[in-house]
């Protein structure tokens, strides 16, 4: 029986994602938490990992010489760079000290609030128009999450702040990189993206931390292991670039339906492995719903997609990839026409809300600048 290789190799990806993105987000936690490793500076562990990912990008970029720079000018940086690296510290932010006060699992829950919240910001933007349909499956995903709040236990009204500001900063953010980014023609490697955002996004947490918690490690006795804290850096750097390896091999439909399968195991380890974490009836119903709308919403996005693709081909272009459609059934990676494939919905913020990434992660999910001034198809995701 033959092997089909790229087959294997694209299902071999998609687990070490949803394992390294599962694994960071429980490492977070493990790490935040006072109950455990108990080092409650949120702000400083983003700090850490902004750092770490801009000295990795820097020596990739200078000293080995991986990849080249782009031409950025100091309009490019003060217009794109510098709003884009703000709201990126900031989601980052919020949605680590939400892990202070909420459980991994209702943060999870709460989540499926992110395409609503990118739909609102496109929609804000200019860059999608209010549609009834889509209207209507925001409107479920939010009952959903209504309902699921409501049947959380342990329910933490600073904590779902943090979190909910956190989803809607990082709808901006990836907003705001299709209509700036796009609009200056610019296009960035997980490298250079890193290269760019990461020092830019350091400064601006400086300022919060030099203010907040700052003055809290002075008199708190912090326990500091550079092993915990490299190996931590080291996995959201892997995550980062375990992003860009699944988005050049799969199509948008198996990169939403991982993303889905992520989140439940997700939910389903942390309440093993953070026993606090109780899960009830009301929260698994209440996170149904809205999946139900996330899945409707992504359904009718990547329709989108194909619709706006077929009527800009040719017929015996059409031909060709209906042939190649067939052929590659798993939804493997066509290197021809998968760019806007991998796109999710109207708001252009790209592949990365495809992955469902989570704003937990703190560093710059490569698909979210990678193929920005590709195409002029603005698509957009969950």
């Amino acid at each position: 029986m033959m092997i089909n290789k790229p087959l294997v190799l694209t299902y071999l990806y998609l687990l070490i994602y949803i394992v390294l993105s599962s694994g960071v987000i429980l490492y977070n936690k493990w790490v935040l938490s006072p109950k455990y490793f108990n080092f409650p500076f949120p702000i400083t562990l983003t700090m850490i990992h902004m750092g770490f990912s801009g000295a990795v990008a820097f020596f990739l970029v200078r000293v080995l010489k991986v990849v080249s720079p782009v031409k950025m000018t100091l309009e490019i940086y003060s217009t794109c760079v510098i709003p884009i690296s703000a709201f990126f510290a900031s989601s980052l932010w919020f949605g680590n000290t939400a892990y202070l006060h909420i459980s991994v699992a209702f943060i999870q829950m709460l989540k499926a609030l992110m395409p609503v919240a990118t739909f609102l910001m496109a929609v804000i933007c200019g860059t999608d128009k209010l549609r009834c349909d889509v209207f209507l499956n925001m409107l479920l995903v939010s009952v959903g999450v209504v309902i699921s709040s409501y049947g959380e236990i342990h329910f933490n009204v600073i904590g779902t702040v943090y979190q909910v500001t956190g989803i809607f900063a990082e709808a901006l953010r990836l907003v705001l990189t299709q209509v700036l980014l796009q609009k200056k023609g610019l296009t960035l490697n997980p490298i250079t993206s890193l290269y760019y955002i990461a020092p830019c996004s350091f400064v601006f947490l400086f300022v919060p931390w030099y203010f907040l918690e700052k003055p809290q490690m002075e008199i708190s006795q912090i326990q500091f292991n550079f092993w915990i804290f490299f190996s931590n850096a080291l996995c959201a750097l892997a995550l980062n670039f375990s992003i860009f390896l699944v988005i050049g091999r799969t199509g948008a439909v198996t990169i939403r339906v991982a993303g889905v399968l992520k989140d439940w195991i997700l939910i389903a380890l942390s309440t093993v492995i953070f026993p606090e974490s109780t899960i009830t009836g009301l929260n698994i119903i209440g996170y149904a719903i809205a999946l139900c709308g996330v899945v409707m919403y992504n359904y009718l996005k990547v329709k989108d997609v194909r619709a706006a693709q077929l009527s800009s081909e040719s017929l015996p272009e059409r031909i060709v990839k209906d042939w190649k459609l067939e052929k590659k059934s798993s939804d493997i990676f066509v290197p021809d026409s998968s760019n806007d494939n991998i796109r999710g919905s109207g708001g252009g913020n790209g592949q990365a809300s495809d992955l469902n990434v989570d704003a937990a992660t703190p560093l710059l999910p490569s698909a979210r600048l990678s193929h920005i001034g590709r195409s002029q198809l603005t698509t957009h995701t969950a």
